[in-house]
């Protein structure tokens, strides 16, 4: 496993897509072994991952859009979809 840190630049893996679906009205990842829902934290995290910003940048962003967020939960966050092989770090 990778060790996180706030300089760590994450990007979902190749093959794998955030999407709204519509008829559920939440966020789904689709990736080759199959469909996940991610919780709200998770989806909005996984929206900023695009293989630019660092976690820095992310948590930055979502300060922005959110109160109380904790660069800690962002890399628990991001450190349970490496391990599910959902987001990989350039």
């Amino acid at each position: 496993m990778t060790t996180l840190e706030m300089d760590s630049v994450p990007r979902l893996r190749r093959g794998v897509r955030l999407s709204y679906d519509q008829t559920r009205e939440t966020h789904v990842l689709l990736f080759p072994e199959g469909v996940l829902v991610p919780n709200p934290t998770a989806a909005a995290v996984l929206s900023l991952c695009d293989g630019v910003e660092d976690v820095a940048a992310i948590a930055s962003a979502l300060r922005e859009r959110y109160a109380g967020v904790r660069e800690e939960e962002i890399l628990e966050v991001l450190s349970r979809l490496g391990d599910r092989r959902i987001v990989e770090w350039t």
